[in-house]
């Protein structure tokens, strides 16, 4: 599922996020499933859990996430830390279990570190979907993935290769060292490279944590550390976007050519002025939007998580659980000057 205007949501401003306790909607007699559309009379309640709160690619997931559930009539909150470690998750898991609520989505900081937590809540009845970066399956009842890992290094391969004539120096800017997706698509990148692009040397690959700060200073050394570096890879939505701010306003804007994960309002101006000729994405609103209806899908016992379980998202249509509890959102989509003016989130 490539985006199209039609598909693409008219977002006129990444919302900015803010830490609600679970408290504030989960607190009453009917806090678990209580109201209207469960399997049980009672309404679905999903809170989602992204790596941290003010990101603005969650922002946008976790937006379309609460137009599934008041699409279908549930109960949305939002909660999380401000900073994405392993374990900054594990108290808003348990708080969740313990208020009953119907399902948690969860972007996962470290496969392993929450993975007690999510599975005591699943002891409790909460059904455990993640997205965007997963944990050990065994931890969880879905995996909303947002491509395929292979095709998320490809593209991101393929883009810098083109950008930098298939030859010279370049780095990877990721996030959390611990992240899964981060590390799988890494790992892949590698591979690709090693295959199909000798000339391409990977000579770095540095972590900002997902803080735009963090990323805009990890960049700077990168540059002043490796004088022939000819591109900056960046998996990472918070990464990419500080890496394009510093090169833009730097001497090296023109030489060093930055690609990578972006949304098309935080790349807009870095394309515009040359800075970046072509990033990658999927659609991170679809993304939430898929994984509320998933927990919904789980909380009502339409599905179990088992392979060939099949369920329907809403205006995305229909959708099958694969090996592992992996369901695929689609292919990642390339953005350059010539259509980002098309999208708008």
């Amino acid at each position: 599922m490539k985006f199209n205007k039609k598909r693409a949501s008219a977002l006129t401003a990444l919302v900015a996020s803010a830490a609600l306790a679970l408290s504030a909607c989960g607190g009453s007699s009917d806090s678990g499933n209580g109201g209207g559309s469960g399997s049980d009379g009672k309404a679905v309640s999903v809170t989602f859990l992204p790596k941290n709160l003010g990101n603005p690619y969650f922002d946008t997931s976790d937006k379309g996430g609460k137009a599934a559930v008041e699409e279908f009539g549930g109960k949305f909150t939002e909660v999380g830390p401000q900073e994405a470690s392993p374990d900054a998750q594990v108290p808003f898991i348990n708080t969740a279990a313990q208020q009953g609520v119907g399902a948690l989505v969860v972007s996962a900081n470290d496969p392993k570190a929450i993975g007690d937590a999510l599975n005591e809540a699943r002891d409790a009845g909460t059904k455990v979907v993640t997205f965007d970066s997963d944990t050990d399956p065994q931890y969880r009842d879905l995996f909303i993935n947002q491509a395929s890992a292979e095709g998320i290094a490809k593209v991101q391969v393929k883009m810098i290769a083109e950008q930098i004539g298939d030859k010279g120096e370049i780095a990877i800017l990721s996030a959390a060292a611990n992240a899964t997706n981060q590390n799988t698509w890494i790992d892949l990148m590698k591979k690709e490279l090693a295959a199909s692009h000798p000339d391409i040397k990977l000579v770095d690959t540095v972590y900002g944590n997902d803080d735009d700060q963090t990323s805009f200073d990890k960049t700077s050394a990168l540059l002043q550390k490796y004088p022939n570096l000819k591109g900056i890879v960046s998996p990472t939505t918070v990464g990419i976007a500080a890496a394009a701010r510093y090169v833009s306003d730097s001497d090296f804007k023109g030489k060093v050519k930055v690609t990578g994960l972006g949304t098309p309002n935080q790349m807009r101006d870095y394309v515009e002025n040359g800075t970046v000729d072509a990033f990658a994405l999927w659609n991170p609103e679809d993304l939430g939007f898929l994984a509320a209806y998933a927990a919904k899908a789980l909380v009502d016992g339409d599905i179990t998580g088992k392979e060939g379980d099949k369920f329907t998202a809403g205006k995305l249509g229909d959708y099958t659980v694969g090996k592992d509890g992996v369901v695929l959102l689609g292919d990642p989509f390339e953005f350059t000057k010539d259509n980002i003016g098309d999208f708008d989130f």
